[in-house]
């Protein structure tokens, strides 16, 4: 009997392995394809400030930027304010980018041709950084190995 349940485990494991084993494969593939990230606004845009804000904890921490969402449960936050080429001229818009507690990375824009306004209220978030950008880069794109990060600290190393 004991060698019976031996061989019975046996096929089902092997049964597993020929019915989920191919669904591995493309899962496998997915991070060999990964590329270096472009920033996700268009080629030409120029930043001119920026806001970075985190929220240890998500709890009652949310951002609200008018005319094109917001979310809740926020843990960091990236504001930029920038001119986009739209056709012939550059008009004025907003890129934010944002981690809550359930969604590890999101994003989202507001452009105006001048008759709106480019708005954000953010609740209970600590402001890390504001000022002039410290490169044109994503506000979520990681710093490549062996570069500082694109927001400065005050913390002695």
């Amino acid at each position: 009997m004991v060698g019976t349940s031996k061989g019975l485990l046996s096929l089902i494991l092997i049964g597993v392995l020929l019915v989920g084993g191919p669904f591995t494969g493309p899962l496998r593939a997915q991070d060999s394809k990964r590329v270096e990230t472009r920033p996700p606004y268009p080629n030409g845009s120029e930043v001119a400030f920026e806001w970075q804000y985190s929220c240890t904890s998500g709890k009652a921490c949310s951002f609200n930027c008018s005319g094109s969402g917001g979310a809740s449960s926020v843990t960091k936050l990236s504001i930029q304010l920038m001119t986009i080429p739209l056709g012939r001229e550059n008009v004025a818009g907003i890129f934010y980018e944002y981690s809550t507690l359930q969604v590890p990375r999101a994003n989202g824009f507001n452009i105006t041709t001048g008759i709106s306004t480019l708005a954000c209220q953010v609740n209970g978030m600590d402001l890390d950084y504001s000022g002039s950008p410290k490169r044109n880069v994503s506000p979520g794109a990681s710093p490549r190995k062996n570069e500082p990060p694109a927001v400065s600290s005050n913390i002695p190393r």
